[in-house]
């Protein structure tokens, strides 16, 4: 195949950073084996209450640039860093993600062997504990973005998520981050998409997925992209899965009603008698993550009905999964 050179933009997207973690984060993109005169880097700063610029030296890259986005969220945040970025190839990077060596090469090589695959992330998201998690987690880690594929998967169906790439290392084409930058637009509920401050909105992944298939390209996960994901005590606990699960599951029924037309379910008599058959069977804490999960789509109902919210006409151009 015909060698294409293509400009790389690195996108860190930062709010309230952990020092020891962003530093381990740059070191690893300063190691990187892909020449930096190929890439850039932006470190995106979202608000945080210490400005970034003025504590991270970013001098070791020549193309390397704060930008300042003072609107919080990531989506918000995603936004900026696609409109100064420069590249052809944006990837997005969390704070807490350290990517091994040859990401940023491998990452030019699928994107110039699978011209077809509009977004494209990471098969081997692989965690650092920083304590151990308590048992009663440890079924439900796969929720702070931790996978193992062993194949690379790829599809144009939006409904294949086990081909959906998340957010740490994501990789986007410029044509593609601009259906999603337009698809944001058509949306309008940047609000409830990605994390916000301390809200743990998701949902903002999924839809550079869909923007691919919206422009008639695949999505997908390649094992060669290999991320460990530094996670800290202050995820590691009932309180916060909580959260996470009530926020997340919020988000995705907003989602799924704008872009699919599902109406998210209100919750019934019979759901709750359930939940308390569920105690019996599984004990209190799986009880309380069915409630809070409830307690997630209750809130997409009345958020759905209160901004008055209709389904957006959207064609997918699936070409199926590979």
């Amino acid at each position: 195949m015909q060698d294409v050179y293509i400009k790389v933009s690195v996108i860190i997207c930062t709010y309230n950073p952990r020092r020891d973690y962003l530093s381990r984060t740059l070191a690893a993109l300063q190691a990187q084996t892909l020449p930096k005169s190929q890439w850039e880097l932006l470190l995106v700063d979202n608000a945080s209450r210490e400005p970034v610029a003025e504590s991270w030296d970013l001098s070791w890259h020549h193309s390397g640039r704060h930008v300042h986005e003072p609107n919080i969220g990531l989506t918000t945040a995603r936004l900026r860093g696609i409109s100064d970025a420069k590249g052809e190839l944006l990837v997005f990077v969390d704070d807490d993600n350290v990517l091994d060596k040859r990401f940023l090469a491998q990452a030019v090589s699928i994107a110039e062997n699978y011209p077809l695959v509009g977004v494209f992330g990471a098969g081997m998201l692989e965690a650092e504990f920083e304590i151990q998690p308590p048992p009663e987690l440890v079924s439900r880690l796969h929720m702070l973005a931790l996978r193992t594929v062993p194949t690379m998967r790829c599809s144009s169906d939006p409904f294949e998520s086990d081909c959906i790439p998340w957010g740490a290392g994501l990789c986007v084409t410029r044509e593609v981050a601009a259906e999603f930058c337009r698809l944001i637009g058509r949306l309008r509920v940047t609000e409830v998409l990605g994390r916000r401050g301390n809200q743990l909105f998701s949902g903002e992944d999924d839809i550079f997925a869909w923007a691919s298939a919206m422009n008639g390209k695949e999505f997908g996960i390649f094992p060669e992209l290999r991320i460990t994901h530094l996670i800290s005590a202050a995820r590691l606990n009932q309180t916060y899965f909580l959260r996470l699960i009530e926020n997340q599951t919020f988000s995705q029924c907003v989602m799924s009603y704008l872009l699919f037309g599902r109406v998210p379910h209100r919750v019934g008599f019979g759901e709750y008698i359930r939940m308390s058959l569920h105690l019996i069977r599984r004990g209190y804490f799986s009880m309380r993550c069915r409630m809070v999960e409830a307690s997630g789509r209750t809130r997409a109902v009345r958020f759905i009905a209160d901004r008055a919210l209709r389904p957006l006409q959207i064609t997918f151009k699936g070409i199926g999964k590979r």
